[in-house]
């Protein structure tokens, strides 16, 4: 994942609490609870992990594709 270190507004530092908001999140709890749990108050910091996502999860079916299609 491409998670910036620290947030682009108020230079707080998000980086390290990624991976354990993902775990929760996967867990089944709400984003907005996990954001409470790690202590991510501001909503310029919040935005930087409800905005952030997998590039590759959503390129592969392209590039699956096109493998496919070249074997043809």
């Amino acid at each position: 994942m491409l998670i910036p270190i620290r947030c682009f507004t108020c230079g707080a530092l998000i980086g390290d609490k990624f991976y354990e908001y993902k775990a929760l999140v996967d867990k089944g709890m709400k984003p907005a609870e996990a954001l409470d749990k790690l202590g991510i108050k501001r909503y310029c910091c919040r935005r930087m992990f409800l905005s952030a996502f997998e590039p590759i999860d959503q390129m592969l079916p392209y590039y699956e594709a096109v493998y496919r299609k070249r074997e043809e």
